[in-house]
């Protein structure tokens, strides 16, 4: 039975330049992040701290949310909590009302992804413009990103350039140099900073000991959207807090490191309270969080801290692009954190696993990330989801492997399949030979070798 993700990636197969290009982008940048992960000794004991810190935090949530609440209070913002995304929207378009806001420009953030804010700001008449380059090409694409940290490098720069000469940004029709590219976006988007009426930004931190929103970027989007507006409203899940400072240095050290194979991000932006003069909004969306707290098997997904290194290892995701996923965040955290929202509409994408494991071993916070999904698979016969096929296969296979005088008569009859043709071997119910050459089976099986002496131990 074919699943909804391996029917988008055969799609995305079908273009091999496409695939090659995907798969050796990502991999070139898990190898970056390698190269400096061995430049710093204690690497290992940075991941431990981080997973360690993120315990803590997530376990003592209701503690670290409260700090936060009053230090953010104190400095001035003004502090709102959302149950969901429609509460989360709701209070967006509150605030933006009584500031009569036309325009916003958007800083990126997967959680306005999550919670599909530009959808309702522009079903209110609200100008919404993504500040982030890769944000913004795909909202003029009208695509969704396929990365959560670089959302659109899928995107070849004559895409980009086609798009900037619909939209009348690229005067010169084409020119596809990414340098003057570049130039042209940043024109357009220095008009969009100076005419908006609301800056938003999401968060990659929030630090509890001071009320601090910290915002790492490479472009400097997020500090020019809260530089011209007067009106700053922060989107932060309630699993992004982290205690104080000191733990904010240890997430620096891995975060831009795995995410991009950078030492840093560009900018690191810190946001305590509003410009004079002007108000920020700090709204605290819990969106099944709490849920996901309370789940035993599942609730170390919270750790996660959105850095994108599990995808850019994952030779499912790098082989098959981000949109052959149902849920919106792809990879392997995407796998886990989609389950957790609708087990129902994202079970397919359960199969885009090998259980390589590499996930586990690049996530700096030490998500088990190949342990959940494979704790997902077991359940999906409870769920209702488990292939037919496949149940009737491990059926079969439980009957022939607890009887000792089936297993053996198998094993003596196994041979023939060596000489039935293709047609029969290859049929699509054999999903596994779909690509592959049936093996071969040995004349002569172990147990027959070993009776007759011919292995020895």
């Amino acid at each position: 039975m074919s699943t909804k993700h391996a029917i988008a990636a055969d799609k995305f197969l079908q273009n091999s330049e496409k695939v090659t290009r995907h798969d050796q982008t990502f991999w070139s940048v898990r190898v970056k992040r390698d190269a400096q992960s061995q430049e710093l000794p204690e690497w290992e004991d940075l991941r431990e701290a981080a997973s360690q810190i993120k315990k803590h935090t997530i376990t003592h949530l209701a503690d670290y949310l409260e700090m936060f609440e009053k230090n953010a209070t104190k400095n001035g913002a003004i502090v709102h909590w959302a149950k969901d995304a429609d509460e989360y929207n709701e209070i967006v378009m509150d605030i933006m009302h009584k500031h009569n806001v036309k325009k916003v420009v958007k800083s990126k953030s997967m959680l306005t992804e999550e919670c599909h804010l530009n959808d309702n700001l522009i079903k209110n008449g609200i100008d919404v413009v993504e500040t982030d380059l890769g944000e913004r090409i795909l909202q003029m694409m009208h695509l969704a990103p396929s990365h959560i940290v670089m959302p659109a490098i899928h995107i070849t720069r004559e895409q980009v350039g086609h798009c900037f000469e619909d939209y009348k940004i690229s005067p010169e029709i084409g020119n596809y140099d990414p340098t003057y590219l570049t130039r042209c976006a940043r024109y357009h988007l220095r008009d969009n900073f100076m005419t908006a009426d609301c800056g938003m930004t999401g968060g990659n931190f929030g630090i509890a000991e001071t009320g601090d929103i910290v915002v790492c970027t490479n472009e400097g989007n997020a500090d020019m959207s809260t530089s011209v507006p007067k009106l700053h409203i922060v989107s932060i899940g309630l699993e992004k807090l982290i205690p104080n400072y000191k733990a904010m240095g240890v997430f620096h050290r891995l975060l831009a490191r795995c995410g991009t194979g950078q030492s840093t991000t560009v900018y690191t932006s810190h946001f305590r309270g509003p410009r004079p003069g002007g108000e920020m909004h700090i709204i605290l969306v819990d969106n099944g969080r709490s849920k996901i707290l309370g789940n035993e098997e599942h609730w170390q997904t919270l750790k996660c801290m959105r850095c994108g290194a599990c995808m850019n290892t994952c030779p499912v995701y790098r082989r098959t692009g981000g949109y052959s996923y149902t849920y919106f965040i792809p990879g392997p955290i995407g796998i886990n954190l989609g389950m957790l929202k609708d087990s129902d509409e994202n079970y397919h994408n359960l199969s885009a696993c090998s259980l390589c494991c590499s996930c586990d071993n690049a996530c700096p916070a030490k998500v088990d990330l190949s342990s959940q999904i494979y704790r997902w698979r077991q359940g999906l016969d409870g769920m209702g989801h488990a292939d037919p096929i496949k149940k009737a296969m491990s059926k079969g296979m439980q009957v022939m492997f607890e009887s000792p005088g089936l297993y053996t008569t198998a094993l003596k009859f196994a041979p023939i399949a060596n000489h039935l043709p293709r047609f029969i071997t290859g049929i699509k119910l054999n999903g596994w030979a779909q690509g592959r050459e049936m093996p071969v089976f040995a004349k002569q099986s172990f147990h027959e070798l070993w009776k007759k002496g011919k292995v020895k131990a």
